[in-house]
């Protein structure tokens, strides 16, 4: 029953990006492009908390359904997705797994995942965007957004992860 649970909340974090993206008023920031990351945070205290293998093959899976949804090259984030929280969770082994800490290593996968991202779209030519511009436009505008979303999430997470791997010990 938890593993259905689990699911069903990486689930409603998925759908969450979307709809929080049509909710946030566009006139607010204008010139600045938020990309809410709230999978991908959700995905990696999975894999610090509970499970990281587990937290890779839900990777993959969402990863695959971001790119059939929202993007026009399959692929992309199936393959920046996992290999984002493989990273990040292998940085966590010689690190303490603190609040403070997963969270700062939550925003640098971030930064890893948007870097690439952005990077294969530059290389097959979908984006024009300057990477100065991309910097000032995109990526600090999305780690401010995705370090409130911590801010709010960190914590239960955390709590909820926890019981979740010590439930499966018993």
């Amino acid at each position: 029953m938890r593993k259905f649970l689990i699911g069903c909340l990486i689930a409603f974090m998925f759908i969450l990006e979307s709809i929080f993206v049509e909710l946030l008023p566009g006139d607010l920031f204008s010139n600045h492009i938020l990309v809410p990351h709230f999978l991908i945070i959700t995905i990696f205290f999975f894999s610090i908390y509970a499970n990281r293998n587990a937290a890779i093959i839900y990777a993959f899976v969402f990863g695959l359904l971001v790119d059939v949804v929202y993007t026009e090259v399959l692929g992309i984030y199936f393959f920046v997705f996992p290999f984002t929280i493989y990273i990040c969770s292998k940085i966590m082994k010689v690190l303490h797994a603190n609040l403070l800490v997963v969270s700062v290593i939550s925003l640098l996968g971030i930064t890893i995942l948007e870097m690439i991202v952005y990077e294969i779209n530059f290389l097959i030519h979908l984006t024009s965007m300057e990477f100065i511009y991309f910097l000032q436009l995109r990526l600090v505008p999305t780690l401010i957004l995705n370090a409130i979303f911590l801010l709010i999430a960190a914590y239960p997470y955390k709590r909820i992860f926890e019981k979740y791997a010590g439930e499966g010990k018993d």
